[in-house]
């Protein structure tokens, strides 16, 4: 499909369109309300009725810049439709050449500043959105096959702390991330862009089926022969660098959210319980500073 032109064009013929309709302001709103892990693609809409078996069933998501959409596209993902002021295009040549030589019927939308604002209800600085078919998730046994340390997400519903949790895996050898029910959505748009797309890199899923995850999968974790340490300020914490955690073959990481941390519950499940030393006065860090801290000092020897 060719490059489209949206000059001319008025907002209700705009916002009829089913591949612009999918980047309102609707769509991260429906993302950020539902954490479950269930039905996590965009609101559709009139968009439903043209969208392709893969992504009808498996829902859209919105990658924000060139560099996350390609690394999107580097990892198979399958675009849908790009939409972005005409400002972006001369940047964003090379995504758009890529996609209009790999998928030749995706349209690409080039619109003023008002009418960006008008359909997406903010202003991005960073390029151009591509509206994407979300990936199926693999099997927690899928997405740790062959891996040594691992990250499990529990209860964080901040997007900055995912993105930031997922650059640091990719950085400093995190071979798969797995995510609570009531984590954040990964491919939330400014997760993802925080992430700089690695989201698409590090392989990643969901693990356990409610809230209270940890009994059935902290006991998948053991099954798949990990060793799993709980992040948490307790008495009787670890030292990080306590020599008995970097000998184990295989560490599952458990980090918590901001504010109340890990679950009791978790915790007790867990075969290890760690803390950063930290100078007096001082009880903790960031989520994302401390996974980074976590993943070097504990990365596989």
């Amino acid at each position: 499909m060719p490059f489209i032109d949206c000059e001319q064009w008025d907002a209700q013929r705009l916002m009829a369109e089913p591949r612009v309709a999918v980047f309102g302001p609707s769509s991260d709103d429906v993302r950020l309300r539902d954490r479950t892990g269930e039905a996590l693609g965009l609101a559709l809409g009139p968009a439903s009725e043209v969208l392709s078996d893969a992504a009808a069933q498996q829902g859209l998501f919105v990658a924000e810049s060139s560099k996350v959409a390609n690394r999107a596209l580097d990892a198979g993902v399958e675009p849908w439709s790009v939409f972005l002021e005409r400002k972006w295009v001369e940047k964003s040549q090379q995504l758009l050449d890529r996609i209009a030589c790999e998928y030749p019927s995706v349209p690409i939308y080039a619109v003023s500043p008002d009418q960006f604002r008008m359909v997406t209800g903010y202003q991005v600085t960073r390029g151009a959105l591509c509206a994407m078919v979300r990936p199926l998730l693999p099997s927690v046994k899928e997405a740790v096959c062959g891996a040594r340390r691992i990250a499990v997400l529990e209860n964080i519903n901040n997007y900055t702390n995912i993105g930031a949790i997922f650059r640091s895996a990719a950085a400093l050898n995190i071979d798969a991330v797995l995510l609570t029910p009531t984590c954040h959505d990964p491919l939330f748009r400014r997760a993802a862009r925080v992430s700089m797309g690695t989201v698409f890199q590090v392989p990643w899923t969901r693990i356990g089926s409610v809230s209270e995850w940890a009994t059935e999968g902290v006991a998948l974790l053991h099954g798949l022969g990990f060793k799993t340490v709980a992040l948490a300020l307790r008495d009787d914490s670890l030292s990080i660098d306590d020599a008995r955690l970097v000998e184990e073959e295989r560490l599952a990481l458990v980090l918590g959210a901001e504010g109340d941390g890990l679950a009791a519950q978790t915790i007790a499940q867990c075969d290890y319980t760690v803390r950063i030393p930290m100078r007096e006065g001082v009880d903790s860090l960031n989520v994302a500073a401390a996974s980074a801290v976590a993943f070097w000092e504990l990365r596989a020897r």
